[in-house]
């Protein structure tokens, strides 16, 4: 809806309001909107003492029709309206009740219209037309009737302003786990846990939770409880044992919870326990919890509910995922082991392959999928003789071209899984051999259109290849296989990557020697 009052004799106390504000006074907000000085005087007096659930009033005052949609829509946290009907035109008010309504799309805030001229504004025809909550004549607005009215009010804004953030509590709960359940890792995993959690006691941006501070824990291999994410005061305290770091009250309040074997509530913080069906125990600690309200509680506990069933999923993803890395990586080394080349060759390419993925600017996540699906470059030579695999001599021609098949049935031995590691593997059983100039086999692919994981498993292979010993010759210097790699950038291999590759050789040659034979 469209404001247009005439601009004749506006006066607006936005003095008044933003003194109130700023006296930091965490009190109710009722709006005076009227245009008699005098009743904005005479509202004051009467509710100056007023206090409800121990919290006093906040005056705004506005003497318009236009100034008051100013101040409704600057602050959407007012809880009462005093509404005059007649003000710079006869339906001046109601085209607040409009506003306020519809164009602020705002049904908590509480307007109670009260008018000296009723026969202006007929009460029966108003409350059927209007969403307005109370309809007073001011005659009958004494001391003790404005009491009435304004507690009335006040408690009616109070419920419904604690139904829409359970409502809102309860859609970021259900927004939130979902993006829980698609994080797989425990450290992103518990931090995400944090910050909806904060979200949930964040939906009213005057709360006093805004300066909660947090951490989550979990048993590490060493028997010892670490903090593995954290916000606010504890935040520096990320990877650190949580014996060392938190003061004792906190840790009293962990072992009773861990004592109990459940989450609890102490005198000013949550302590979220969750175990799960593994036997795996995580522990999810909120500072500044003392005034919450039963409802806060409540979401919270809801919250906690779905924390459980996510860190169950979680543990039990974890699970299925490192049996399939497993899986691939005894695969992986089984094929290779009928070689009688090296024994921990795709274990380097596999490291190789890593490194140089994060260097080339993938995330974790890809450069992780492409480190467990390197494992499997080779898995074609399963269908390849040992004599052949283990000739110490030249091949001959027709010897290579056997050889050359082991990338197109490692491509058909993978290609038809739905899994992303096994379609990623079969890409890379593929290409690993394809050239950058285009001489390169199965497909004979240049450039670009070689894979970027092709690409990077291409140049781990080979440099794995030049600085360990082979079945036809010993290890090559690092000088000589820093040459042949720069020899062959922009003709066999990726020429961005190459130099990537050479910038950070030093990193490369350690991780050749942590998994040397």
């Amino acid at each position: 809806m469209t404001m247009d009052f005439d601009d004749d004799e506006i006066h607006f106390a936005e003095e008044i309001a933003e003194e109130a504000l700023d006296a930091g006074c965490a009190g109710w907000k009722l709006l005076i909107v009227d245009d008699e000085e005098m009743t904005h005087h005479a509202t004051r007096i009467a509710l100056d003492t007023y206090r409800f659930e121990d919290r006093p009033l906040t005056f705004l005052s506005a003497y318009s029709g236009r100034d008051a949609c100013e101040l409704l829509a600057r602050h959407r946290d007012i809880a009462i309206v005093l509404l005059d009907v007649v003000m710079e035109s006869d339906d001046a008010g109601l085209r607040v009740v409009r506003y306020l309504r519809e164009t602020l799309e705002n049904p908590l805030t509480q307007i109670v219209l009260r008018t000296g001229q009723p026969g202006s504004a007929p009460e029966k025809q108003v409350i059927a037309q209007y969403e307005i909550n109370d309809y007073r004549e001011k005659t009958e607005l004494t001391e003790l009737r404005l009491f009435t009215t304004v507690t009335t009010a006040l408690r009616a804004y109070r419920d419904l302003t604690r139904i829409e953030k359970n409502r809102k509590g309860l859609e970021l709960i259900i927004g939130s786990t979902g993006h829980l359940f698609a994080d797989q890792r425990l450290r992103d995993f518990t931090a995400g846990i944090l910050t909806q959690l904060q979200a949930v006691l964040k939906l009213d941006e005057n709360t006093m939770f805004m300066q909660t501070s947090g951490f989550a824990a979990s048993f590490c291999e060493q028997g010892q409880l670490r903090i593995l994410a954290a916000t606010g005061n504890f935040s520096a305290y990320v990877d650190q044992p949580l014996e060392k770091v938190v003061s004792a009250e906190i840790r009293q309040g962990v072992e009773e919870a861990m004592r109990r074997r459940e989450s609890i509530f102490t005198q000013d913080a949550y302590v979220g326990y969750f175990r799960s069906e593994s036997g795996a125990v995580n522990l999810l600690y909120l500072h500044g919890c003392q005034g919450l309200a039963v409802l806060e509680r409540d979401l919270i506990r809801t919250f906690s509910t779905n924390i459980a069933i996510a860190y169950d999923r979680l543990f039990l993803t974890q699970e299925i995922q490192a049996t399939q890395r497993e899986v691939i990586e005894t695969l992986g080394n089984i094929v290779e082991s009928r070689s009688n080349e090296t024994a921990n060759h795709v274990s380097r390419v596999a490291a190789f392959t890593e490194l140089l993925a994060l260097k080339a600017g993938l995330d974790e996540r890809q450069a992780n999928l492409l480190k467990q699906a390197s494992y499997m470059h080779d898995v074609g030579k399963i269908g390849i003789s040992d004599s052949l695999l283990n000739k110490p001599g030249v091949l001959t021609e027709e010897e290579h071209d056997l050889i050359k098949y082991h990338t197109t049935l490692g491509h058909a031995i993978l290609k038809n899984s739905k899994r992303e590691l096994m379609q990623t593997a079969a890409v890379v059983a593929l290409q690993h051999h394809e050239r950058w100039d285009g001489l390169g086999y199965p497909q004979g692919l240049a450039g670009e259109a070689i894979h970027l994981y092709g690409r990077i498993t291409a140049l781990a292979d080979v440099f794995d290849a030049l600085i360990n010993k082979r079945v036809y010759r010993d290890s090559l210097p690092l000088p000589q296989v820093i040459s042949i790699l720069e020899q062959g950038r922009g003709t066999q291999f990726d020429p961005a990557l190459t130099e990537i590759f050479l910038c950070s050789i030093d990193e490369f040659v350690k991780l050749n020697e942590r998994w040397a034979d």
